[in-house]
């Protein structure tokens, strides 16, 4: 059954069926990393509770949730193979509704980041242009997996963490604030990587090299873990270089779990990549947040 048989033009999508494309579940990771920045930059809170709450709107629910609809316009081909039972290959989201979705969300994302000021838009305006090139021809970052997961890492640690920070700081972030962002950003590529497992059937037979269909899964894990790793022994490394042996010992243990998780999905890593996400992640992103605590602690 093809994509386009299941399209009633101008039915509409039920209420469900847009959230199911906005994909919530992956609106935690820029909000949380946007929160980090705030936490990272310093600054008391006291009358920017507003600022700050529609910042981690524009993180999760809008930008993300627009780049989630814009990557299942896109690939509505691959996911008829990978996925078939999401709303644009089902049917359930007909027409070109996808689209307008994503495009009018970009839109929104621009609006909505202009109280955030010049580097908040700037770093939005960003955002949604990595956005599209990830997913659209015919640039589709995607292709790659190398500068796919990349610039995913980037959009969901970095530029959000960059975002919280630039905007309480009313201006660029400490050097010290983008370096410790830059880090987290770099090892989410691992958890990107990680994150094409899922697809690595419907990547192979339309020409998606990701690293699981270049490297095959064992060596793209290893790949992974590594990527995952090394910027944390170097967060590990600042942080004491910076004074601060408390909070390095902490995201030192946390590593250690990670590698303990690590250790179980190497054994079998197309089977357990989901699982890792669902444990090994958490354990990453509360090591982001214990040095956004410490670079807060140096301003």
């Amino acid at each position: 059954m093809s994509v386009s048989s299941e399209i009633r033009l101008g039915a509409r999508p039920h209420p469900r069926v847009v959230l199911e494309l906005l994909k919530p579940v992956t609106w935690f990771p820029p909000m949380w990393a946007y929160m980090c920045g705030v936490v990272a930059s310093g600054q008391p809170l006291a009358d920017r509770w507003g600022i700050v709450a529609l910042g981690v709107v524009l993180a999760g629910p809008v930008v993300c949730g627009m780049s989630q609809a814009a990557n299942d316009w896109c690939d509505r081909h691959v996911d008829a193979i990978n996925e078939p039972d999401r709303p644009i290959p089902s049917g359930r989201m007909p027409g070109r509704w996808g689209l307008w979705i994503a495009l009018s969300m970009s839109l929104l994302a621009l609006f909505i980041a202009i109280p955030l000021g010049p580097w908040g838009f700037g770093a939005t305006l960003v955002a949604v242009a990595c956005a599209w090139a990830y997913s659209a021809e015919p640039v589709r970052l995607k292709r790659s997996g190398w500068w796919g997961p990349g610039v995913v890492g980037l959009c969901y640690e970095g530029l959000p963490w960059f975002t919280g920070a630039a905007v309480m700081a009313a201006g660029a972030p400490r050097w010290e604030v983008v370096a410790i962002a830059a880090l987290y950003a770099l090892g989410a590529h691992g958890i990107m990587t990680l994150n094409d497992f899922k697809a690595l059937e419907g990547d192979a037979r339309t020409g998606l090299r990701s690293l699981p269909v270049t490297l095959g899964p064992e060596r793209a894990a290893r790949v992974a873990c590594w990527v995952m790793a090394v910027p944390q022994v170097m967060v590990i490394g600042l942080l004491f270089a910076w004074d601060r042996p408390i909070h390095a010992a902490i995201v030192t243990a946390l590593l250690l779990a990670q590698g303990a998780a690590m250790a179980r999905l190497l054994r079998d890593p197309k089977g357990l990549a989901p699982w890792y996400n669902a444990t090994g992640v958490m354990l990453y992103v509360l090591g982001m947040l214990v040095a956004a605590f410490a670079l807060g602690g140096m301003a």
